[in-house]
C-alpha cells in the first residue's frame, strides 16, 4: 500500500506561518490590554454616596470658579489655579474630570500629590480623596495652540463630587487670543 503524502508547497507554508504569527502576536496584544485594563480598575477608589439628608457627609466650598487669563498669543500656555476646601465631616472624592475642549486641561493637587492631566474625553479610574478640613487646587491650563482659534474664548474644566448638594464642579477661564 502506498502512502500518500501532501506535499505543500513552500509559499504556501510560508503563509502560514506568517498567519499563524499574526494572530499569536494579535492573542498577545489582546492579553496585555486586558490585564492594564484590570489593573485600572483594581486601583480606583469605591466612590462612597450621601444624601442632602446625611448628617455627616462632605461639603465642597470653593474659592471661586472664574479666571480672566488675560490676553494670550496662539503659541501661549497659561493656568489658573482654583481652590476648594472640604467644609463637610466625611472624605470628599473628587472625579471623572474633564473639559469642554481638546485644548484644556485640568489637574488636582491634594497635598502635594498630583492627579494626571484629564482633558475632554479623557476616561479614567482616578479618585482623589479629600479629609475634612483640607485643601486641594485645581490648575486649569489652556494650551490654544492645540485648538488655535482667536478672539475672547472660555473654557471649562468639570470635576464630579460626592458632595450631595454639588455633585459636579465646573471651574471656567477667560482669555482673548491674538
Amino acid at each position: 500500500m502506498k502512502s500518500h503524502k501532501i506535499q505543500t508547497s513552500s509559499p504556501d507554508r510560508l503563509i502560514f506561518y506568517i498567519i499563524g504569527g499574526l494572530i499569536l502576536l494579535a492573542l498577545v496584544f489582546i492579553g496585555i490590554f486586558s490585564l492594564s485594563e484590570s489593573k485600572q480598575a483594581q486601583g480606583a477608589a469605591a466612590l462612597v454616596s450621601y444624601t442632602v439628608n446625611d448628617n455627616d457627609k462632605p461639603k465642597v466650598e470653593a474659592s471661586s470658579s472664574f479666571a480672566d487669563l488675560g490676553n494670550m498669543k496662539v503659541k501661549d500656555e497659561k493656568t489658573a489655579e482654583f481652590t476648594i476646601v472640604n467644609k463637610g465631616s466625611k472624605p470628599l472624592q473628587l472625579f471623572k474630570v474633564s473639559s469642554s475642549c481638546d485644548c484644556t486641561f485640568g489637574q488636582i493637587t491634594i497635598e502635594g500629590n498630583k492627579s494626571p492631566e484629564f482633558g475632554m474625553h479623557s476616561k479614567n479610574s482616578w479618585v482623589g480623596s479629600l479629609e475634612p478640613g483640607k485643601t486641594a487646587k485645581i490648575a486649569v491650563v489652556y494650551r490654544p495652540f492645540i485648538m488655535p482659534v482667536k478672539g475672547v474664548i472660555t473654557r471649562d474644566v468639570y470635576v464630579q463630587t460626592n458632595d450631595p448638594q454639588q455633585q459636579q464642579l465646573t471651574f471656567t477661564v477667560k482669555a482673548f487670543v491674538e
